[in-house]
């Protein structure tokens, strides 16, 4: 990649003032512009540099995605798969930037794990609060694989809470035609904190992390703003949008408050315990 001398080529799309045109992690890379034209020398560049030290381009491994209409592309002679949504690094990106389709696929995720436990989980010889941690330790993390990055409405909400009182009813063998509250069952299962919480305080603790870097990318990323205007009507809800009405405090006040890990660590804590129903 830096032979292809990405880094200081100017085509890319602008975001707080930095150009970024590649993000890489391990062996996977993916390439962005703001037209087909100059992702097209971004990715000769890569398929020459490549060529040089015996590497070549997997055209079937590689996908192209676009925020508008597209229906194919090529490059030297060669189609390559245009996609609305694809699976990279374990989660699904939709050309859209909407999180929906992940979660739902997260909580489909579980619903399996929470399955393949169900010999585990009806163990007479196995105390209650170890199966608690057990489906805490082996069910919601599948939910929650990469949650820090999605913005969650409150439809996704509902959805998420469904699905841990779900987890919860199976782990009592409480039938669904039985008439129980989901506060009964709560109040058997007594967790420290419930998903969505959990969720939260990952998502708190990153945006923390990532405020208290230094010029970084994903800081930049995450703050910076895109040329070009908004799309008139109701907007969506951004990332930060979440964060900021769960702590209840602005963009300024936050960048104040995470300077201090002693103090954002005990708001962390407050917020994502806060969301427990057992509390409300």
């Amino acid at each position: 990649m830096r032979k292809a001398g990405l880094d200081e080529s100017k085509v890319g799309i602008k975001i707080a003032g930095r150009n970024i045109n590649n993000l890489r992690y391990a062996d996977d890379t993916t390439l962005m512009a703001e037209s087909e034209e100059e992702l097209k020398s971004l990715l000769m560049r890569v398929k020459k540099e490549s060529a040089k030290v015996g590497l070549k381009l997997n055209i079937k491994k590689t996908k192209i995605m676009a925020s508008g209409p597209l229906n194919s592309w090529q490059i030297d002679g060669e189609e390559m798969e245009v996609v609305t949504d694809f699976i990279f690094l374990g989660s699904k990106i939709t050309s859209d930037g909407d999180c929906s389709q992940e979660i739902k696929r997260r909580l489909l995720l579980g619903r399996k794990a929470m399955a393949n436990l169900n010999s585990i989980l009806k163990s007479r010889d196995i105390t209650l609060p170890t199966k608690v941690r057990i489906v805490q330790a082996m069910v919601f993390p599948v939910a929650m694989y990469g949650c820090e990055s999605r913005t969650i409405r409150k439809a996704e909400r509902k959805r998420i809470e469904a699905f841990e009182l779900w987890c919860w009813r199976r782990l009592l063998r409480v039938p669904w035609t039985a008439r129980r509250s989901n506060r009964s069952v709560l109040e058997e299962i007594n967790p420290d904190c419930s998903l969505e919480g959990q969720i939260l305080k990952l998502k708190l603790k990153y945006f923390g992390h990532l405020m208290r870097r230094k010029d970084s990318l994903e800081k930049s990323l995450m703050l910076g703003k895109i040329e070009g205007n908004r799309r008139r009507g109701r907007q969506r809800m951004r990332w930060l949008d979440g964060v900021t009405e769960a702590v209840g405090v602005n963009l300024n006040g936050l960048q104040k408050m995470v300077e201090d890990r002693k103090t954002w660590r005990n708001i962390v804590h407050g917020v994502a315990t806060g969301r427990t129903r057992l509390r409300n």
